[in-house]
């Protein structure tokens, strides 16, 4: 049972939440800390309602096509880290991609998420890479029409306006926790700085963006908090968390992967604090299996779809749930199905799309100096 002054205080919260009032840090720390399943799901229950209150009924559903599994990267937590010399690669051909992403668009996904490890062959051989790697993604573009979001790694600016300039629409990188000490012991020998920076550089020329973090990477509640309020001043247009699921042969291989109420309980927050806004619900994390919770969190995403027989991997789990057909847009529909939601049309994606991106305008005087 909870107490009257608790049960007052968390009614005063989700009465800001509802008259979208922006939420104090302490507010903020305050839901993030709560353990009682009682108080839990009304914070669960504020968060669908207000993600009723923009979006309906209506779930958006991302193709995930993770073309490249080479890294120069060595981040601690991660199954491609370029130390993990045990782990079979691929790097699929241009046709081999082209044929994935239609196949995915034939599917009903409303975009498509290219993916990669920062591969040096697109990234480390001068200009012939970048050329090749924007080839691949303008010939996406034409041969689907669909919005693209690429996850290339940090990319300068002049390669981020080539991005644009081909049709991308948004620019994912994950800065995993906004804890600088916490950051260092994940990605290693990556500066903190330029990777916030090559996001606001994204914004600056006119492009959406996704920030993420992860949980159970050792944060603490305030870690998570000053997360959340990082994202707040990015102004990110899309913002998940996904829960950390300890990887073969890397440094973190030992950790345990935290109780999924918490990934919950952070959807939950963030859809109070970002009503408007786009949280993906993954299906790398537990598959379709743990899809029902993170909806019923308030995510109105559903990413990391990928089409059974196509020889992609995952992220967090690499093979989960791909092969016998659970990660594909007819069984997530079924499970939108079971919870009274179904999926958005193109045209109400594209809506959305366009009315953010009028929101976001290029900075006319953009120097040369940011295109560095």
């Amino acid at each position: 049972m909870m107490s009257t002054h608790r049960a007052r205080y968390l009614e005063q919260i989700l009465e800001k939440a509802y008259q979208e009032i922006t939420l104090s840090k302490k507010e903020i720390t305050y839901l993030l800390g709560l353990k009682q399943g009682e108080e839990m799901n009304q914070v669960f229950q504020m968060a669908e309602t207000l993600r009723q209150r923009y979006f309906g009924d209506k779930i958006f559903m991302y193709g995930f096509v993770y073309f490249s599994t080479y890294c120069q990267k060595d981040c601690a937590f991660c199954l491609y880290r370029k130390s993990n010399h045990s782990l079979q690669r691929y790097r699929k051909s241009e046709a081999e991609i082209l044929e994935i992403a239609c196949s995915l668009k034939e599917s009903g996904v409303h975009l498509l998420d290219l993916t990669m490890g920062e591969d040096p062959q697109y990234l480390c051989r001068d200009q012939e890479g970048v050329d090749k790697l924007c080839g691949v993604i303008e010939k996406v573009k034409k041969n689907t029409g669909l919005p693209l979001m690429v996850s290339p790694g940090v990319v300068s600016g002049t390669v981020l306006k080539r991005f644009r300039d081909i049709g991308v629409n948004w620019y994912a990188l994950y800065q995993e926790t906004h804890t600088r000490s916490l950051y260092a012991k994940l990605r290693l020998q990556q500066d903190y700085d330029q990777r916030l920076q090559a996001k606001k550089t994204a914004h600056q020329i006119g492009m959406l963006i996704e920030e993420g973090l992860l949980t159970g990477i050792g944060d603490q509640g305030e870690d998570v908090v000053n997360s959340l309020l990082v994202m707040e001043d990015l102004r990110a247009e899309q913002v998940r968390v996904m829960s950390f699921i300890p990887q073969e042969r890397t440094p973190m291989e030992n950790w345990f992967s935290p109780p999924r109420v918490r990934e919950s309980l952070i959807i939950a927050i963030m859809r109070i604090m970002f009503p408007d806004r786009l949280i993906p619900a993954s299906l790398d994390v537990d598959g379709i299996n743990g899809l029902k919770q993170r909806l019923a969190a308030g995510a109105n995403v559903v990413t990391s779809i990928i089409p059974s027989q196509s020889g992609l991997a995952g992220v967090s789990n690499s093979d989960l749930d791909i092969e016998d057909g659970n990660r594909t847009v007819y069984r997530v529909t079924n499970i939108l199905e079971e919870l009274n939601l179904a999926p958005a049309s193109l045209d109400e994606y594209m809506y959305w799309l366009d009315q953010r991106t009028s929101l976001v305008r290029p900075e006319l005087d953009y120097g040369r100096e940011l295109l560095g």
